[in-house]
């Protein structure tokens, strides 16, 4: 595992660093423009149409010459925009996204022309937090982009997405203290040493779920795409910006989806590392196979993505909130907690991960019957609680009362009857029975 050791990085001739640079640069770029592609087909499929297939085999370049129209369109910019920073906001979203892959790793060390040289960038001993601070300030580019073009959309889509990033980071950087825990380290590389022959996915499931949910809030991608949301921002904050800098940021949110679905592959699940049981050829992990394995879990993680937006409706701005932090840190919180103290019990006491997993099941049941019987009392309590206000309100009523149907109004109750029944009264109404008992009429005398 020589792609771990620290030993490689900072070593490789400045023509190597170039390289590996210029080549992470099209492998962002082509990955931008397949995802493209393959989420207007992957969403097609799902609502039963064709998608792009005429541009190209099966449609291939099509998000290529997009880019190309984008790129030769007129450009509008609005007049009460503040021009620099109007200017300077994609180009940060863009720079920050392709900034953030420079510690991933795709694979171990390999000789190119020559020199050993390991398939990653660079790495260092907090990779990790270089990555979460990168997103932060791409974050920066969406908030300035609506501040600067002039118009109350776009500032709301500014403003949502300082409260995305605040509530979804934290959740997002809880859950990698586990992994942290567990590897020992906050280098990528190590971290993916860490992980044979189990990987992080495994042990630390909850962490995992909570990362893939804070990651999509993250990249702006449905449900979480408040920032965007075109229902009632018509577009967020880029409603204002069109040509070449619309393209950027459009880059900017498919190149962060790819960052981040390899950033979780590179924590939870191997990197690079190739999967059982194809990890039991001795030559998948060595040479450039590994590449492949890579590829292939960030697609897992990219169709995710797709599969949600075409699946799951945006969520209230409410809601959202109430998910993040009342849901995700709350839970995160909770489990570094169990994390950390089984840690130390399996270094300080000496349990073994046989005990350390029979404690874990016990406190995880106690916590699971005791959740179970808290939410039966509230139940109960609730059901209490309106019963009481149902027999305090109940009132009755009539839709009829002023002469036009109208809904009942709260504490009201409207007593259905079927339609059949009243069909029955409106013909028995308009039918009169002879009168049994009549009064006898005067006679009329003779004449």
């Amino acid at each position: 595992m020589s792609g771990s050791s620290f030993g490689f990085f900072g070593t490789d001739p400045w023509w190597m660093v170039i390289l590996k640079a210029v080549a992470i640069f099209g492998m962002l770029v082509v990955l931008t423009l397949f995802t493209i592609w393959w989420e207007r087909r992957v969403v097609s499929r799902m609502q039963n149409r064709i998608g792009p297939n005429r541009v190209g085999p099966a449609g291939l370049l099509q998000s290529l010459m997009d880019g190309f129209k984008l790129a030769f369109k007129e450009e509008i910019i609005p007049k009460s925009a503040h021009v620099a920073v109007y200017w300077i906001a994609p180009v940060i979203s863009a720079t920050a996204a392709f900034l953030a892959f420079a510690v991933i790793p795709f694979g171990p060390t390999v000789s190119i022309f020559g020199v050993e040289t390991p398939l990653q960038l660079t790495d260092f001993p907090v990779s990790v937090l270089y990555v979460l601070a990168i997103a932060s300030v791409g974050v920066y580019g969406l908030v300035l982009a609506g501040w600067s073009s002039g118009s109350t959309y776009p500032l709301l889509g500014g403003l949502r997405s300082t409260a995305q990033v605040i509530s979804y980071e934290i959740a997002m950087g809880l859950s990698f203290v586990a992994v942290f825990l567990f590897a020992g380290s906050m280098s990528t590389s190590e971290i993916i040493a860490k992980q044979q022959p189990i990987w992080f996915a495994v042990i630390l499931l909850p962490s995992f779920l909570i990362y893939v949910t804070s990651m999509v809030g993250e990249t702006n991608r449905a449900p979480f795409d408040l920032p965007e949301a075109e229902g009632e921002l018509v577009g967020g904050f880029h409603t204002e910006y069109s040509s070449l800098k619309f393209a950027m940021f459009f880059l900017a949110e498919y190149i962060n989806m790819v960052t981040v679905s390899a950033l979780a592959a590179t924590l939870f699940l191997g990197g690079w590392l190739a999967p059982w049981p194809i990890s039991l050829w001795d030559s998948a992990n060595v040479g450039w196979w590994p590449i492949l394995w890579w590829l292939l879990k960030v697609q897992l993680f990219i169709f995710m993505f797709i599969w949600l937006r075409a699946t799951l409706p945006r969520l209230r701005y409410d809601q959202f909130m109430k998910f993040g932090w009342k849901i995700l840190i709350p839970a995160s919180l909770a489990w570094i907690f169990i994390v950390a103290t089984a840690r130390v019990f399996r270094d300080d006491f000496a349990f073994s991960n046989q005990q350390l997993l029979i404690a874990g099941a016990v406190v995880i049941a106690v916590l699971l019957i005791g959740s179970w019987l808290l939410q039966i009392r509230s139940d109960r309590k609730q059901a209490a609680i309106e019963s009481e206000r149902e027999q305090e309100l109940l009132v009755p009523f009539d839709a009829m009362a002023g002469g036009h149907p109208v809904p009942p109004m709260p504490g009201q109750v409207l007593a259905y009857t079927p339609r059949r029944v009243l069909a029955a009264q409106s013909v028995a109404a308009q039918v009169i029975p002879p009168a049994l008992d009549s009064t006898p009429t005067e006679e009329t005398p003779n004449a």
